[in-house]
Parts: structure tokens; C-alpha cells; sequence
């Protein structure tokens, strides 16, 4: 995304960012914003409501205001703020007031401020307290999907606001959801979690059916987050967001599935022929997704650039390239590589 197409929007009270413009008009066709909504480009001299904004101004809804939501009645998890960084390598700055917190996962903390404490627990932060064998419990559906047995509180012990921040793993585009608008639980992919307010509940979710977990790419076993508090997942590449209606089918690379609402029935398609399987070089199996709910895919998957990279690194000392005769007698190769 070039800085020239670059949106943020203030919704909810928070910021959601960066956005393309084509994804602002997505938004003002389904009349999730108005002309109220506060929104800001690189170039511009602060946040201006949509209705101000001449590309704008002839489509916007004159509906109620969005910018700043009366927070959800009886909401349990923290009611944090936050701000995302960067573009291709984010990182997500969380304020907290005094007495707030966040969880995350050990090892994804790249800043703090003073005032901030920061305490490992065992097994599942944002679970109620049931005892050392609930935390045992937790810990060990943790370890089913990969996780670290650890996770980190970072706890606001001053009198004024602190901050935190957390890097994203790889390139890619850092998600916030606020779980209290998507109907209080998602499924997401393994490795994907990377931090929420306290009082989200980081679980496992087990696929009911064989298919999907010998051949959908993510196996039985993906992260459940429930609770009404605000979650951050990251996704590889470009992500896109897509809203399937009742009985609306999608099918997609199994890599590519960031997340879903469990509204969407998840199964496995096979590709088709043989020779589609054997040289089409896109797996055996489709994830076959059917709405009603919203879907996050993401253009780059880890395994997918985990792949690209191991193919280009040497092979028992040789480069991939180093092929040809003048390579082979003279060792060309290795002189412009500076290894000679």
C-alpha cells in the first residue's frame, strides 16, 4: 500500500489502520461509517470527518456519528486504547490507565514505559482463576497449538497513563478486533495472537470434522479468542476482509486463512483432477468457507515465505543458480557473491 493510498479511520473510540481508499468506500457503501467519522491520510494536516472530504463528501451516509460509541454495557475486558505503526513491519502500541492491562504472547513485548509491571503467569492469561490444575489445563491446550506454556501481563502500576508496545513477527499487518462487535468470539490460525486486553480468554478450537484436520492446512487444533475486550492478530502480507452471506461459499488456499467468526462452516475441497493436484503447484485441498459471518485472508503465509526462502538459500554450499558451464569451470557464482 503506497503512502498516497494510505487511510486511517477513528471508529469505536480507536483507531483502524492503515486502509486503502478502496476499503474506506467498502465501508461508507455498507454504511459502517457516515459523514461524522473521523478519518486522516499521510499529507494531511489532522483528523477531518469524512463528510469534509471532497472524495468522499458525495457518498458518505448523514447517519448517526460512529467516532465515539458508548462503551459496551457490562464489558468485563479492559477497555484499552491503542495506536499501529508502521506499514509492512507494525507494531501496536497499547495505552493503559492506571490499573489496566494487557496480555500477550512471551517474547512479543518491544517496548514499555516506566510505569508499566510485567508479570509471566502459567497457561492462559485472560482466564478466570480456576486453580493450579485450571492453569495446567490451559497451559496444556497452549502447547497443543504451539504456544509458548508462558504468557506475560503487563500491568499499569502508576498513577498516569503507561504504554506498550508489541512487534509483529514478520511482515504483515497487525488486526485489532474488538470481539465485543464480532459476537464475543473468533477463530484465527495458530501463531497468530499476539496480544488483548485483560479479560480475553485465549483457548483452542478443535475442528469436528477429519477433513479439515488432515487437510486443512491449520490441522484439528487453532486458537479460540472469546470475551468482549479488544485482541490483536497478525497475518503475512496483505490482509482481506470479506463478509459472506447466508450460504455464500468462498473457497481459498489453506494458508491463507487468517481468521473467521464461528458462524462460518469450515471444510476442505479437493482441487479437482491429477493433473491439476500434480502441477498446478496449489496443494491437494481448498478450505471451503460458507457464511453467514466475516473472513480475514491474508496474501502471505509463513509457510509460504519459509518456503521461498529455504529454495534460495544454498544447498550443501552451492547456490540454487550455479547451473551453467561458466559457473561449474570458472565459479562465477562465488566471485560476484564476494566468496572468492
Amino acid at each position: 500500500m503506497s503512502e498516497r493510498d494510505e487511510w486511517y479511520l477513528a471508529i469505536g473510540g480507536h483507531q483502524v489502520g492503515p486502509i486503502s481508499e478502496s476499503e474506506v468506500r467498502a465501508r461508507i457503501e455498507s454504511k459502517s461509517v457516515d459523514k461524522s467519522t473521523q478519518a486522516w491520510s499521510p499529507g494531511m494536516s489532522g483528523w477531518t470527518p469524512l463528510g469534509s472530504i471532497p472524495r468522499f463528501a458525495a457518498n458518505v451516509s448523514p447517519g448517526a456519528p460512529h467516532a465515539a460509541p458508548p462503551r459496551v454495557p457490562g464489558r468485563r475486558a479492559h477497555d484499552i486504547d491503542f495506536k499501529i505503526h508502521g506499514s509492512e513491519m507494525q507494531f501496536v502500541e497499547v495505552e493503559l490507565d492506571p490499573g489496566e492491562s494487557a496480555v500477550a504472547e512471551a517474547g512479543t513485548m518491544m517496548y514499555m514505559t516506566q510505569g508499566i509491571g510485567m508479570q509471566t503467569v502459567f497457561g492462559a492469561a485472560g482466564a478466570p482463576d480456576q486453580g493450579f490444575m485450571g492453569k495446567l489445563l490451559g497451559a496444556g491446550k497452549r502447547l497443543l497449538t504451539g504456544e509458548s506454556l508462558f504468557m506475560t501481563v503487563f500491568e499499569n502500576k502508576a498513577s498516569a497513563k503507561e504504554r506498550v508496545a508489541f512487534g509483529a513477527p514478520y511482515p504483515g499487518k497487525i488486526l485489532s478486533m474488538d470481539l465485543a462487535q464480532l459476537g464475543g468470539e473468533l477463530i484465527c490460525q495458530k501463531d497468530s495472537f499476539l496480544c488483548a486486553a485483560h479479560g480475553v480468554q485465549i483457548g483452542i478450537a478443535f475442528s469436528k470434522r477429519i477433513g479439515v484436520g488432515l487437510f486443512g492446512g491449520e490441522g484439528f487444533i487453532m486458537q479460540r479468542l472469546q470475551g468482549d475486550g479488544l485482541a490483536f492478530v497478525h497475518a503475512g502480507g496483505h490482509v482481506h476482509a470479506l463478509d459472506l452471506k447466508a450460504g455464500e461459499t468462498l473457497r481459498v488456499d489453506t494458508g491463507c486463512l487468517v481468521a473467521y467468526q464461528p458462524t462460518v462452516e469450515f471444510d476442505i475441497q479437493y482441487v479437482g483432477s491429477i493433473k491439476t493436484t500434480l502441477f498446478g503447484g496449489e496443494g491437494i485441498f481448498f478450505a471451503a468457507l460458507k457464511g453467514p459471518g466475516r473472513v480475514w485472508l491474508q496474501s502471505l503465509p509463513l509457510s509460504r515465505l519459509a518456503d521461498r526462502i529455504y529454495s534460495a538459500a544454498p544447498q550443501n554450499g552451492r547456490r540454487r543458480e550455479e547451473g551453467s558451464v561458466l559457473d561449474r569451470a570458472f565459479g562465477l557464482g562465488n566471485m560476484l557473491d564476494g566468496k572468492e
